[in-house]
């Protein structure tokens, strides 16, 4: 517990002390956010700067190594002591810096152009390939069971296929975030929830390993989300309306790597579809719309993705993000109703379980 409540609070310090220097620093280098040209409602956000996740993802990186730093052991008083990475945590920080490097490497391609549109198709899919292939790989040397899972094991076996489950998840969940990152605010308040919903199930894995077997270095797992739910919160601080800043890529691209690492990891790959049913709504609403225009010319959404459909009704931005992040957070409940429910079911009142 002491660990993640270090994690979690120096992600957060770093963040939002680090986030006005980074707002200078990119004001100086003139790297700022594309507006496309059909979002007329946000034509004032032009120049904002962008890329702030880079930040995000050093707080949690920083955060995550420190908090494996002891200076106090309760039994024996002040004392250093270094206790060792494992494959859990350092599978999830590969995710995550992975994901936010590609992601990167599209904000930079967009302010040196000077245009909305970054990293080339093919890129980013070499990128995402090489990082699901050194995620699986790693994943199958610490022992992850390639059993598809919703709380727990459903007795598919992917096998080889697993990898193709994992380059799914890394670039639909970040594709998913990205897409969230339309509003000010909207994708780092929901990917709060869902981070602090992953601490909780690490968590409680960790407390529970006779019931977890599947779950990979579980305590580890909830530093890494404990730290990135800091460090979300610090950035936050910056990017609520009106924001000063936008993650960019490389945030949106962190987030949702992470996620789906984290998942992967718990066991609970398809129980993040409920979990972070709010990008996958917004990831549908793309493709329905992209779908039903072709098929008849006429679109289902004022535009897409679908929070833009509200906002082009006549609702406030303001109004959207909030309701949104209503709308996040009730299925984060869902995802802790199943899992705690998956827990009594386990018997882990009776086995001692943590209450």
């Amino acid at each position: 517990m002491i660990a993640l409540l270090i994690a979690a609070t120096l992600a957060l310090l770093i963040s939002i002390l680090g986030t006005p220097v980074a707002i200078k620093f990119l004001r100086r280098k003139n790297i700022g956010q594309f507006i496309q040209a059909e979002l007329t409602g946000h034509a004032h956000k032009q120049g904002t700067p962008t890329m702030g996740g880079v930040v995000m993802v050093a707080a949690v990186v920083v955060a995550y190594l420190v908090a494996h730093i002891a200076l106090w052991d309760f039994g024996v008083g002040p004392t250093f002591q270094i206790e060792p990475l494992r494959a859990g945590g350092l599978l999830a920080i590969l995710a995550l810096v992975g994901m936010a490097a590609i992601g990167f490497m599209d904000d930079f391609m967009k302010t040196r152009m000077k245009r909305s549109l970054g990293l080339s198709m093919r890129g980013k899919f070499l990128g995402q390939l090489a990082i699901a292939g050194a995620f699986a790989w790693g994943a199958d040397s610490a022992g992850l069971s390639t059993e598809l899972a919703f709380v727990r094991g459903l007795g598919i076996d992917l096998g080889v296929f697993f990898f193709v489950l994992v380059l799914l998840m890394l670039t639909g969940f970040a594709n998913g975030a990205n897409l969230a990152d339309g509003m000010d605010g909207l994708a780092a308040g929901s990917a709060g929830l869902m981070f602090g919903a992953f601490t909780i199930i690490a968590f409680w894995q960790a407390r529970n390993p006779a019931l977890y077997e599947r779950s990979v270095d579980p305590r580890e797992l909830a530093i890494v989300s404990a730290a990135m739910l800091g460090a979300i919160l610090g950035f936050l601080w910056w990017n609520a309306p009106p924001a000063r800043i936008f993650m960019g890529d490389v945030g949106s691209n962190a987030i949702g790597g992470l996620l789906a690492a984290l998942a992967l990891l718990t066991g609970t790959q398809l129980l993040l579809i409920v979990l972070a049913g709010l990008y996958v709504a917004e990831t549908a609403s793309v493709i329905i719309q992209v779908a039903f225009f072709k098929a008849t010319g006429n679109r289902v959404f004022r535009m897409a993705p679908f929070h833009f459909h509200f906002e082009h009704a006549g609702w406030p931005e303001t109004t959207v993000v909030i309701r949104f992040w209503i709308l996040a957070g009730i299925g984060v409940a869902l995802a802790l109703g199943f899992f705690y429910a998956d827990f009594i079911d386990r018997g882990g009142l009776v086995t001692g379980g943590l209450l």
